[in-house]
């Protein structure tokens, strides 16, 4: 057998003396080459770009199951649907209450996770009572690879998975030095026999049929050099090579040849290294390649695309058949290797789909990272495990197209050739201060502007939550039930007289703070804005997360400032968190090439609100969806636990609803980039794209309920007095802070002092009527 890369070592004296005729030829041209050459090895060859993930899906007792969801997930992995339970790795069961899945390895920055066969047991209620490995042993989790995300606006278009040699099987350095290099171990650069051998073959052919560039010439023109074809630029590639073959081991010209090797294309990306041919072509780690799969990797170096895997397979193993001979006659392999690798067929994984989704995210991550860590690291290659939920970016994007497309059908006057209906979608969960899904616009590739992070607009209605907060919390007095004047009133400002009115025009004299907020009247939360002081709003918007510039003025009350579409969000995830507002995080982990790790996700956050408190805004805000401006959401079929608002400006300019569980909060914002008018309320813009996007993320039924905190009492009041109910004056639930409930009763029989209340209460007439009468019945039946 013929001794392969980790037992030879270098042999270059004897093209020392042609090495020399040709640098000195070269001249100028191999001034700097060695600290460039070296530069490009050790710091940009051996980086892939960088590579922008999901959160991986974990799968564990206890755990509700989606089906279609998790179908859907290892479809867009590239796992084959099988009809059997033995699985082969790459592929999936899914039968009625057992899903067995065959875990492909997945490699990312430099780490390496084995493939393993696991089988999930679901209970009929649809959660995971169990995960078993093959021997059946139980796990604790079963970790699914996550789904590759696009890369960053103005990164590379190349496409690779740095390898070590030691991964590379030597079934395929053998393959591919016997078709490109066969005495690469002994040379130092140029390879005089082949030159020589060359030249007479293409002298009798009298044409170029033959070429002579060894491996290490191959790299140097690949690394460096313009693909035109000159006498000068040949001079370069030789004095390259021989610059790398003195400054690098020859395994380190061969690993980064591996890494850096063009292979085919993904679309327009380009794959380059046998690390992500593995991948892409066989759906599996580089070393767990065969001899007949690396023999076509082999092959296919000498033309990627004459010799494409996907569209010219009989040629691709005529050439990988040619491979295997060759390595016969160097007896790196036998006979029996040889026939049995030549009679497989081409067979190539089913690959992952292209996804495109989450491009705006991938954008913000990157501009992240590169704030926290410099340009420089992002460059270098690292991967990134973001907070990203692949169905839930799915369901949002899906959600706004369908939306905007719905308002366009509608209302033809939004179609306009010079300015489109824009919206965006923020879904994040309130407790971790993940970003679940991200829209900034409807269409990445005619607009990058990311509205959901970097759009600021007046949020309108959809403010009045911050104003009730403050309000309840500032140990004035305000409660719920609380009765404000809805009539009309001016203030003097410095721009002038403001004169606030309802949406509808009308005045209703006196509603209790709860009606307010659930029919988003404007003129009580004018009111209630200049009693308890712009100044105090701001103080309450800080503390929900609102960052933004915010004006102290009476219009604050009624959304006159501009805040981001994720801003507002975090703010409504406080109250869905109740009280608790957590540092934003769009990344779980970032670790660089080489697998070590720069940062890892950290649950951080402070309590800004006690539970109690937030949860008085909580109920009105889900008294909005039963009888207010959200009631829409239970029109269009979304009947789970969720509070939410809308939010409309005065001109109509912009659109907004924002709603969550205890599980999520979502919002959404539709209107015009040039802030011209929609003419319609959030209610009926924003409101439609936010049920859709709930049905799909959590259900017709939704999921978690909210749950009442300690430090609440609920207490029965009369609407129109505002006091507690008795007999004789009906009322409704109510909540309130622990001690701040109404003591008095608006019913006819409650006395105020205690020695009163003991005293024996005459009947009105038509009561004591009907007990005597029903006394004389119970008579005569006894009779």
């Amino acid at each position: 057998m013929r001794p392969t890369h980790w037992i030879l070592r270098q042999s270059k004296a004897r093209v020392a003396v042609l090495g020399f005729v040709f640098l000195a030829a070269a001249g100028p041209v191999a001034i700097g080459l060695e600290a460039l050459t070296r530069a490009h090895l050790d710091d940009v060859v051996l980086q892939p770009p960088p590579r922008f993930y999901t959160r991986p899906t974990v799968l564990y007792p206890g755990m509700a199951v989606d089906r279609q969801r998790l179908a859907g997930q290892l479809d867009r992995l590239g796992y084959q649907r099988s009809r059997r339970s033995r699985v082969l790795i790459g592929e999936y069961y899914a039968g009625t209450r057992t899903w067995v899945i065959g875990r492909r390895t997945f490699r990312y920055a430099n780490r390496l996770d084995a493939e393993a066969v696991s089988t999930v047991h679901v209970g009929y209620d649809g959660r995971i009572r169990s995960v078993n490995d093959e021997r059946g042993r139980r796990l604790r989790s079963l970790a699914l690879e996550p789904e590759l995300l696009p890369g960053a606006h103005g990164g590379t278009l190349i496409d690779r998975t740095p390898v070590t040699l030691e991964d590379v099987p030597r079934q395929l350095v053998d393959a591919v030095l016997s078709v490109e290099d066969q005495r690469f171990f002994d040379h130092g650069g140029l390879d005089p026999r082949r030159i020589v051998g060359a030249l007479v073959a293409n002298v009798r052919a009298r044409r170029v049929v033959q070429g002579a560039s060894t491996l290490t010439q191959q790299l140097a023109k690949n690394l460096f050099l313009s693909p035109r074809r000159t006498p000068l630029r040949k001079l370069r590639e030789v004095a390259m090579a021989l610059t790398l073959e003195r400054r690098h081991s020859k395994e380190e010209i061969l690993q980064t040849y591996l890494n850096h090797v063009y292979l085919g294309q993904d679309g327009a990306r380009a794959i380059h290294g046998v690390g992500r041919a593995a991948q892409f072509y066989f759906g599996k780690d580089v070393t767990r390649l065969e001899l007949h799969e690396a023999a076509l990797l082999a092959g296919i170096i000498k033309g990627p695309s004459f010799y494409s895997l996907v569209r010219h397979p009989d040629r691709a193993a005529e050439r990988r058949n040619l491979v295997l001979k060759a390595m016969r006659d160097l007896n790196v392999i036998d006979d029996a290797m040889r026939t049995r690798a030549g009679a497989a067929p081409v067979r190539l994984a089913k690959r992952p789909r292209r996804v495109q989704h989450g491009r705006h995210f991938v954008e913000y991550v990157a501009q992240e990272l590169r704030e926290r860590h410099g340009r420089g690291e992002l460059e270098k290659g690292v991967t990134v495990l973001t907070t990203l939920d692949m169905d839930l970016q799915i369901f949002a994007e899906e959600a706004m197209t369908r939306g905007l497309a719905r308002l366009e059908r509608d209302y033809p006057r939004f179609r306009r050739d010079d300015a489109r209906l824009e919206g965006a979608l923020i879904a994040l969960d309130p407790r971790s201060g993940e970003i679940l899904a991200m829209v900034g616009g409807r269409d990445y590739g005619v607009s990058q502007f990311n509205r959901a992070v970097n759009a600021r607009r007046q949020p309108g209605s959809a403010f009045k939550p911050v104003v009730a907060l403050t309000a309840l919390t500032q140990q004035r007095g305000y409660t719920l039930a609380t009765a404000l004047r809805d009539e009309p009133f001016t203030v003097e400002t410095a721009a002038g007289i403001w004169r606030p009115v309802n949406y509808d025009g009308r005045f209703r004299g006196s509603v209790s703070l709860r009606e307010a907020l659930e029919r988003s009247l404007n003129v009580p939360f004018a009111r209630l804005g200049m009693d308890v002081g712009p100044e105090h709003i701001v103080e309450s918007a800080r503390k929900l997360g609102i960052e933004g510039p915010l004006n102290p003025v009476p219009s604050l009350a009624l959304g006159a400032s501009e805040v981001s579409p994720l801003e507002l969000t975090r703010a409504f995830g406080v109250l869905a968190a109740e009280g608790f507002r957590a540092d934003l995080h769009t990344t779980l982990q970032v670790l660089d090439a080489s697998g070590e790790e720069l940062s890892r996700f950290e649950f951080t956050g402070e309590r800004v609100y006690d539970a109690a408190e937030t949860y008085l805004v909580t109920s009105a805000l889900q008294g909005a969806v039963e009888r207010g401006t959200g009631r829409g959401l239970r029109g269009l079929g979304y009947g789970g636990p969720v509070a939410a608002k809308s939010g409309t400006t005065n001109d109509f300019r912009d659109a907004w609803f924002i709603a969550y569980t205890p599980s999520m909060a979502v919002g959404v914002w539709v209107g015009f980039d040039d802030g011209r008018s929609l003419q319609l309320p959030g209610s009926r813009a924003a409101l439609p794209i936010v049920a859709r996007f709930l049905k799909a993320a959590l259900g017709p039924y939704g999921n978690l309920d909210f749950t009442i905190p300690a430090g609440i009492d609920v207490v029965e009041v009369n609407r129109d007095t505002g006091l507690r109910a008795g007999p004789g004056c009906r009322g409704d639930p109510e909540v309130f802070l622990r001690g701040t409930a109404p003591q008095e009763s608006c019913s006819p029989y409650w006395a105020s002092d205690w020695r009163d209340r003991r005293r024996p209460t005459r009947l009105p007439r038509e009561l004591r009527d009907l007990v005597a009468d029903l006394l004389r019945r119970l008579m005569r039946g006894r009779n």
